[in-house]
């Protein structure tokens, strides 16, 4: 019998997830196959957990927060974050939810840091950019996020000035601002005060370049799309689902 893995999203016929797994299910000779579950409403998962040939679950947008409260459990690290993005059945089919985003970002953006940064700004509030804030706590940087509708301590697109521009040296695009097929799209910041000792980084991965990520190497910045997040949180994932 075939092992189920699979992906929880909401129009999701785009996804990364699926293509991965699949080369990668042949490449490693696994009796395994991985389907996207395009939720309308997250209440739907329930039949999807009841499925005993189901062994594991990615999340994505725009559940990684909503499908909390139907899991038994939570590690530690995702209920800090308060997002998660994998979903781990035991041998008693108890659900456990576990956040490897944090992981791939982390490891994909040391490589890019300079000695500059120090602060960080997160455009957008929603899922993805949770594990964002927890992998900066962990690098000491820093961050601030900045939001069509600010919270108190956030900042809103129109705060952005040369000052704090110059001051937050890595700056991470966590919008769909920009995903294909909206290419032409991008966040609304300064590009004119963006300096060599930036690194911009998008965590959408189609188009390959963004219009932000253009606008950064224009000025001279380091840029890096999400590829490389995605696929070292699915290695984690995977990793996760077979310990």
């Amino acid at each position: 019998m075939k092992k189920i893995y699979g992906l929880l999203g909401r129009n999701i016929s785009y996804s990364f997830s699926k293509g991965y797994f699949l080369e990668k299910f042949e490449k490693e000779n696994l009796n395994c196959e991985y389907t996207n579950f395009d939720l309308t409403e997250i209440k739907d998962i329930i039949k999807i957990i009841d499925n005993p040939l189901v062994h594991g679950l990615n999340v994505t947008i725009p559940y990684k927060e909503e499908v909390i409260s139907y899991l038994d459990e939570l590690d530690p690290i995702a209920k800090e974050i308060g997002a998660i993005n994998v979903i781990k059945f035991d041998k008693k089919r108890k659900t456990k939810g576990y956040n490897s985003d944090h992981y791939g970002f982390t490891e994909s953006l040391k490589p890019l840091l300079n000695k500059t940064i120090k602060k960080a700004l997160i455009l957008g509030t929603g899922g993805a950019s949770k594990a964002i804030g927890y992998a900066l706590n962990q690098l000491n940087i820093n961050y601030t996020f900045v939001s069509r509708n600010p919270d108190f301590n956030e900042l809103s697109y129109n705060d952005l000035d040369e000052d704090i521009i110059q001051s937050y040296k890595l700056i991470i695009n966590c919008t769909p601002l920009g995903t294909h097929p909206n290419i032409h799209n991008y966040p609304d910041i300064p590009y004119e005060y963006i300096t060599k000792n930036h690194v911009l980084y998008d965590l959408i991965y189609n188009p390959n370049e963004t219009t932000f990520m253009i606008k950064g190497k224009e000025k001279g910045a380091t840029v890096s799309n999400g590829l490389q997040m995605l696929i070292l949180q699915a290695e984690k994932a995977w990793e996760i689902w077979n310990d």
